[in-house]
Formats: structure tokens, C-alpha cells, sequence
């Protein structure tokens, strides 16, 4: 059969069926966010991604699987951050869990360099969300000339800031300046974001689209890069170039929500392009995961299945989808935290002549080593993952 011209890989970020045999090492025993979802919100209309298999890898009611292959996807790095699990897929195993400082906020080492960089006092240094830590601190950033340093559940380090009052510019330089700084071993976060909003009093601020990532290359190329150099064109929607640092891509489109980023990638079905769009979905993780609303999460999962019913109406024979997740989030588990979770793998082409259900895999490598036989690459040793393409070209 002739290789696919076409595939798109559509991660929706945090969208975990189930906890790791290792979750309980985390934290995570029991954690099933999809399952969570649909129970809680007593079932979810979302007929495309049930006819894909998702209903059937989970094993709820309306589990009709119709059209194409579908398979659980076990993590093998270390972690259960967007970055490990993104490296995982595009063929980079993460030994070392990325660091995160959530239970005592940063070493006073670090904030203490950072105030003499940035010329300013800093307040907040605590693990928070965006929206509580605005309510809290913003008219204190805005009006005594401080600035905001907060961090999470993950390995980040986020300045917020007053697009009218600090500025874009500023923002970004301190940014800058801190991702220098967390270079360093005893201080390293996978990513620092900025985080820019308007309002001027609480209760009226608001997070703008203007977010900026400053994260960790990978520490070697990944399939993205080797098809790059091959010629092929490698398209990142949402956050990819944010978590790539822009390695390995030929074109990066900025989404303001994930139904944007959704909107983008049903446009790109029109595009005659040659090789790999890579569309990351963030709001299920940001909006719902870490802020625990299950019905939240599950609104969002059925605007996703709408936009799903149009972009799979577009696809070609030459096409190929893969549908899956960077980790868990589960919003019915206790914290804000990632949850370490299988993920799904949902596999469709309009030239599939049947659906099937495939054994487990051992690693999210898998995506990545599919897509490179696929387009005639050899896999380097240092990257790991094994293909299932001649088991989803049935």
C-alpha cells in the first residue's frame, strides 16, 4: 500500500482512561479522567470519538467502536507533564522527572538573583492557579511596581503580567531572563511562561492569548526534526513549537482555544501539504484538569466531537488521524495536579476497510515510530518507539 501523504495528530491534552499499574507512585491510584468525566456528567454526546473506540477502551456503556483501530498507550518515561509526554511520542525517553517546586515555592537563591535582574521586588512564590493568584496579587503588580512569580503542579515557573501597565515587551524580557537562569541544574524547570492579562481590579482580570512559552529544548532531535530534514513539512497548532522550542517544525500556527486550534487543523485538510500536522488542545488540561470541574471537561470533549464530525468528513484516503493524550488530569482526584494515566490512541483513514482493537503498547513512542516508517525513515538508536503502522493499514 502506498504511504499516507497526509498525518495528523491531534492530542487532547490531559484526556487520560486510567491510572499507570506505577500511578500509586504518584499519587494517581484509581485516576481515570475520561471515565471520571462521562460518570460524573452522566454520559457525554460524542458520537465521533465513541465510533473511533474511545467508548470501547474504556469500557463504558456506549462503547460502539465503528470505524478504524484503537489501543492503550502506556507511558514508559518518567513524569506526567505535557513535555515527557510529547517528547515520548515524537521518540525521546525521559529518564529524570522534570523538577518541580510546588511544595515550598522557589529557593530564595533564585528569587533573590531574579529581583536583581528584573529591578523590582517579587511577591507571590507559591504554587497557585492564574486566576487565584491575579484575585490575590495583580493590583499589588499593577500599582506598587512588583512583579508576580508563581509555579504549579508542573515544572514551570510563570511570571504574570499587566499587558497595559507592564507591557508585552517587559513581560517577555523577564521571561527571558528567568529562562537563562533556570538553565541551571539546581534551579531547572522544564518551562517558564508569560502570562499577560488585562484589568486593573479584582474581579476584572483577565488571562490574554498573548501567552508566551520559553521551555527546554529536547535534548536531541526527535522524528519531528528527521522528517524536517527530509524535506517534509511538519505543521505545530497550539502549544507544539511552545513545548518543541521549535525544533523540528517547518511552520507554527498560534491557537487562541482549543476549539480555534480544532478550527485551524479542519482548515489544513485543505491545504495540500506533504507530511505532518501536530495540533496539541490545551483548555481540557488548563480550563478544566487542573481547576477540577468535570463538567467543564466534558462540555469541552463534546465542542471537540462537533468540530471532529467536520474534520473527518475532510480527510482523504492518503490521510491518516491518530487522536490521543500527553498524560491524565483526572477532575475528580484531589489536587491540581497531572495524574499518571494511560492514554488513548485512536487510529482512522477513510481507505481503513475495518475497525479493530489492538494490544496494549508499552510506550507513546509509538505515534512517532509510525510516522517515520510511514515516511520512509529510519529510527536512530537514541530514539526509542516501536511502528504499528502495518497493523492500522488493514
Amino acid at each position: 500500500m502506498k504511504p499516507y501523504r497526509r498525518i495528523f495528530v491531534i492530542v487532547l491534552d490531559s484526556l487520560g482512561i486510567g491510572a499507570m499499574p506505577d500511578a500509586k507512585d504518584y499519587g494517581d491510584a484509581n485516576t481515570n479522567t475520561f471515565a471520571h468525566i462521562w460518570n460524573t456528567q452522566h454520559g457525554l454526546y460524542i458520537p465521533n470519538l465513541l465510533s473511533l473506540g474511545l467508548g470501547k477502551l474504556t469500557q463504558i456503556e456506549e462503547s460502539q467502536h465503528t470505524k478504524g483501530c484503537c489501543l492503550r498507550l502506556f507511558e514508559s518515561s518518567n513524569g506526567k507533564d505535557t513535555m515527557t509526554g510529547h517528547w515520548e511520542m515524537m521518540g525521546i525517553y525521559t529518564q529524570t522527572p522534570f523538577q518541580t517546586f510546588t511544595e515550598h515555592g522557589f529557593p530564595k537563591d533564585l528569587i533573590r538573583e531574579l529581583e536583581k535582574r528584573f529591578g523590582k521586588a517579587i511577591i507571590g512564590n507559591k504554587s497557585a492557579s492564574g486566576t487565584q493568584i491575579l484575585d490575590e496579587l495583580a493590583e499589588e503588580e499593577i500599582y506598587h511596581n512588583k512583579v508576580i512569580v508563581y509555579t504549579s503542579a508542573d515544572s514551570v515557573l510563570q511570571i504574570p503580567g499587566n499587558e497595559e501597565t507592564m507591557g508585552l515587551d517587559t513581560l517577555y524580557h523577564y521571561c527571558e531572563i528567568a529562562r537563562e537562569l533556570t538553565l541551571q541544574d539546581k534551579w531547572k524547570v522544564g518551562r517558564v511562561i508569560a502570562r499577560p492579562y488585562t484589568g486593573k481590579h479584582k474581579g476584572e482580570f483577565v488571562r490574554t492569548s498573548n501567552r508566551k512559552d520559553y521551555a527546554l529544548k529536547p535534548p536531541s532531535p526527535t522524528v519531528m526534526n528527521l522528517l524536517k530534514d527530509s524535506g517534509y513539512d511538519v505543521i505545530g497548532i497550539g502549544k507544539i513549537k511552545d513545548i518543541f522550542a521549535g525544533e523540528g517544525l517547518t511552520e507554527a500556527l498560534h491557537s487562541n482555544s482549543s476549539v480555534h486550534g480544532m478550527e485551524q487543523t479542519i482548515e489544513l485538510t485543505n491545504r495540500d501539504f506533504h507530511g505532518l500536522c501536530f495540533t496539541n488542545l490545551v483548555d481540557f488540561d488548563a480550563l478544566w484538569g487542573h481547576r477540577r470541574n468535570p463538567e467543564g471537561y466534558g462540555k469541552e470533549l463534546e465542542k471537540f466531537d462537533k468540530n471532529l464530525s467536520v474534520f473527518l468528513k475532510n480527510l482523504k484516503d492518503e490521510d491518516l488521524l491518530l487522536i490521543t493524550a500527553d498524560h491524565g488530569n483526572d477532575p475528580t482526584h484531589t489536587g491540581t495536579d497531572h495524574t499518571r494515566e494511560m492514554v488513548p490512541l485512536l487510529a482512522y483513514s477513510p481507505s481503513m476497510a475495518k475497525h479493530s482493537t489492538l494490544n496494549d503498547q508499552k510506550s507513546f513512542a509509538v505515534i512517532g515510530a509510525t510516522i517515520a516508517q510511514n515516511f520512509g525513515i529510519n529510527m536512530p538508536d537514541n530514539l526509542i518507539g516501536t511502528s504499528i503502522l502495518n497493523q492500522i493499514r488493514i
